[in-house]
């Protein structure tokens, strides 16, 4: 490696070119998910499931073992799977409009059961692939393609908060919420995500890491203009920090 080399493609993704739109933030999260894989000399032995939606093609990005689910069925996919091989990382890669919609009975129960798994769950607020429709994390008020004169309480209710749901359940063991708007919050969400592996690691249970992220495209929205709409909208509502952490409240054991 040249003296100068200062910063290089990690070893966790391959050298296919993202096909995610210019200004969306999900080849960070890819880029930080390989990263932890690399640094806990899990890579080889890793095993991602890639969702349907805008991650569909994950698996020609991460330089893991990768296995494509049924729309939803991230979670139910990694658990034959973990159980099948109890010592192999196992995650989930799904998006709000996989896994807040058609998704949440499958990740509801697989934290109820504390399977030895992590997810890792990207909230952009909108359905992104499939042309910008309204999802369960839409905010009120939010123009889409299927709500263009703003989402409104009285006819679908409030936006579902994913984290806070998940962490009243006795099997959760370790959710946070985080964000990558910003070079400070990329580092805070690199260290929920190598946490949430960690305790994978050492047989905790169930982990989520909710990441906040862009959709600038969906949201009609410059990239920059993207990050400070998710700064000033999402945030608010979408609270950042730790929702439960078993361990931590009873004791590293």
């Amino acid at each position: 490696m040249p003296d100068s080399m200062i910063f290089q493609r990690t070893k966790g993704l391959t050298d296919a070119e993202f096909t995610y739109c210019p200004g969306c933030t999900h080849g960070i999260i890819h880029r930080l998910v390989a990263e932890v894989l690399v640094e806990l000399n899990q890579l080889e032995d890793a095993i991602g499931i890639a969702s349907v939606g805008c991650s569909v093609m994950a698996y020609d990005f991460f330089n893991c073992d990768m296995q494509q689910a049924a729309h939803g069925r991230a979670p139910a996919v990694a658990t034959g799977i973990k159980r099948c091989l109890p010592n192999n990382i196992v995650f989930t890669y799904q998006g709000d409009g996989d896994l807040a919609s058609i998704g949440a009975g499958e990740v509801v129960h697989a934290a109820h059961r504390s399977e030895n798994i992590t997810i890792i769950f990207v909230n952009n607020a909108i359905y992104g692939m499939t042309g910008g429709q309204m999802a369960p994390t839409t905010l009120i008020g939010q123009k889409t393609t299927t709500s263009p004169y703003g989402r409104k309480k009285e006819e679908t209710g409030d936006p579902i908060r994913v984290s806070e749901m998940l962490a009243t359940i006795p099997g959760a063991t370790y959710i946070e919420r985080v964000s990558v708007h910003n070079p400070a919050h990329v580092r805070k969400t690199k260290k929920a995500i190598k946490k949430a592996f960690q305790y994978q690691q050492e047989k905790r249970g169930f982990t989520m890491v909710e990441i906040l992220s862009t959709c600038n495209v969906g949201w009609g929205m410059s990239p920059l203009d993207a990050l400070d709409w998710l700064e000033e909208n999402m945030i608010p509502y979408y609270p950042l920090g730790v929702y439960k952490d078993k361990v931590k409240e009873e004791g590293r054991q």
